[in-house]
């Protein structure tokens, strides 16, 4: 039977390479992203390969979120959700002390809440499936300090804390926090902003590693890419 992924962020860094992945292992595709040409463009690629519904949209909008739970249930019912879209709430992050607030609201908006609430529209699917998995793409920066990285570790620290929380309450379903280590991907470079970052590993390099979470499928928790087989 076809499994279906829904997977935010989709259109470029890990979203798209994991999106590739798992299309060439068979499964159908639901992705989003915020910019519609990227996304476009990431759709037609991974079309060649699997079914895909591409929706564009921000995570944090209530009626988009409902979409992209309807379209997976249109196509059988989700058995994986990739929260993966993120921001640093700033180039280069903000220190906490001069964190706009509307910017450090959104940070928490996109990389906790929404991830929250997408997870609550898809789980009704997810425990129907034989394999109903939730993986929320996480950071050093959750359990590192450094300066500069308060909002969106902070952030980080909290969807790590409710995807353990959510393991306890959902002991059926796999939940699992992943940290994939710095990757040369949009997001890195907005952190370091005119810096050469490419002596960063691509986000290809770390998909093997995550689909062998998905293969073995070892028990929920916190679990960092570069440790996994």
């Amino acid at each position: 039977m076809t499994k279906t992924a829904v997977i935010t962020g989709a259109s470029r860094g890990l979203g798209l390479a994991l999106a590739e992945g798992l299309a060439r292992d068979g499964w159908q595709l639901v992705i989003d992203a915020r910019t519609e040409p990227d996304l476009e463009a990431a759709a037609a690629g991974l079309s060649r390969l699997t079914k895909v519904v591409a929706l564009p949209g921000d995570v944090v909008d209530d009626d988009h979120r409902a979409e992209l739970a309807a379209a997976a249930d249109r196509l059988g019912g989700a058995d994986l959700l990739v929260n993966n879209a993120s921001t640093l709430g700033g180039s280069p992050p903000p220190a906490l002390g001069t964190f706009p607030l509307p910017a450090l609201l959104d940070t928490f908006e996109v990389n906790v809440l929404a991830p929250i609430a997408l997870t609550q529209l898809l789980l009704p699917q997810l425990r129907r499936s034989t394999s109903g998995t939730v993986l929320n793409v996480s950071s050093d920066a959750a359990v590192e300090a450094y300066e500069g990285w308060g909002g969106y570790g902070a952030a980080k620290a909290a969807l790590d804390h409710a995807s353990a929380v959510l393991a306890k309450e959902e002991p059926a379903l796999r939940v699992w926090a992943v940290d994939p280590g710095d990757l040369r991907t949009r997001l890195q470079q907005e952190a370091f902003p005119g810096e050469d970052i490419s002596d960063r590993p691509l986000p290809e390099t770390v998909v093997p590693r995550l689909l062998g979470l998905l293969r073995d499928r070892p028990e929920s928790g916190r679990y960092v890419a570069a440790a996994l087989r």
